[in-house]
């Protein structure tokens, strides 16, 4: 039994999304949206918390309107919202979504100054990370100062008070000065975790020295396609000196690669997809349940798996995060661990 008041603690991005009502629509012919919530890190509070974990979110919002709805939906979530500050001068951050299955999922990011990234040192200490049993931080909140620094510290604090980090590569390459400049980030922020999660892409994108090598069509910003030698960009992850890195491969399941070269496929669970945004964070949820249950890396993933599939089926993110025994019977029908 933990002596830790809560389980876990995201940190990053928090949004308004609007998600096309028009499923297969293309984006120009879209009539109406539908108003949820995401940000990666919120996603993975709400899916933690669905899962029966007590889970917090440190982020940023407007002090306005768009600010109070996202709070309102956390609360009615129960995820745990004294570290969301509301930011006065700053807006919330917002996306735009098309959805056009199986493959086409056009994406509009709106943070330019946005409330997310104003979260601070001083924001991190009032967080109280020490009484948190796991620390998740998601890539994009690397892209730009003070939310940098912020998450730098915070994965400091984490690693000081033994409480083990969780590192969610979350490349978004519009959000970037320069994509390369990710890479670097995540490098420098890696030697204080202890289990990176990201796609075959966002690990090639975490090596990336070579531009020309990031092609983005029909602006799925969160799906690009990247060239390079994977196996390469692993090994030089791996060397940073994490745990693990859990490899995220869509309906074919996980790969888990250790030190040492040991290596685990888990299998996923193929379903009709309607949209994917949304999937890897309900995986990190998943995976996050396991991992403070004491389960191994391959049962963790299993469940992260799980998560996503069910997610990718719905057509939003936060608003669908599975709850657990929908879950566990999901995962026995199909098979089990």
């Amino acid at each position: 039994m933990s002596d830790k008041q809560y389980d876990v603690l995201t940190f990053g991005r928090s949004s308004i999304d609007l998600y096309s009502q028009n499923i297969g629509a293309d984006f120009i012919d879209i009539k109406g949206f539908d108003a949820f919530v995401g940000g990666s890190p919120l996603n993975i509070a709400v899916a933690c918390r669905r899962l029966g974990l007590k889970a917090a979110l440190l982020s940023g919002v407007g002090d306005d309107k768009v600010g109070d709805f996202i709070i309102n939906f956390l609360k009615n979530e129960k995820v745990i919202t004294s570290s969301v500050r509301q930011i006065k001068g700053k807006r919330s951050s917002a996306v735009i979504l098309g959805i056009e299955p199986p493959d086409k999922f056009p994406l509009v990011y709106y943070r330019e100054n946005a409330a997310d990234s104003h979260v601070n040192i001083d924001d991190v200490i009032q967080a109280k990370i020490p009484e948190f049993r796991l620390l998740e931080i998601s890539g994009t909140a690397l892209n730009v100062e003070p939310g940098r620094s912020a998450a730098f510290f915070a994965a400091e604090t984490a690693v000081d008070s033994d409480i083990p980090v969780v590192f969610d590569l979350d490349f978004r390459a519009d959000q970037w000065h320069d994509p390369r400049a990710f890479g670097i980030m995540v490098r420098a922020i890696l030697p204080k975790v202890e289990i990176a999660i990201g796609t075959e892409e966002e690990v090639l994108a975490a090596t990336l020295t070579d531009i020309s090598r990031i092609t983005i069509t029909d602006q799925q910003i969160s799906g690009p396609e990247i060239q390079g030698n994977l196996e390469d960009a692993i090994n030089k992850i791996l060397k940073t000196g994490i745990k693990a890195l859990i490899v995220k491969k869509g309906s074919k399941g996980a790969r888990i690669y250790m030190q040492h070269e040991y290596i685990n496929d888990v299998p996923g669970f193929p379903v009709d997809v309607v949209n994917v945004l949304g999937a890897g964070d309900a995986f990190a949820g998943g995976f996050i349940y396991g991992y403070l249950k004491g389960w191994d890396l391959y049962k963790s993933c299993r469940m992260g798996n799980a998560c996503g599939a069910l997610v990718v089926q719905q057509s939003g993110c936060a608003n669908f995060m599975p709850v657990l025994d929908v879950t566990l019977a999901f995962i026995e029908e199909r098979g089990g661990f």
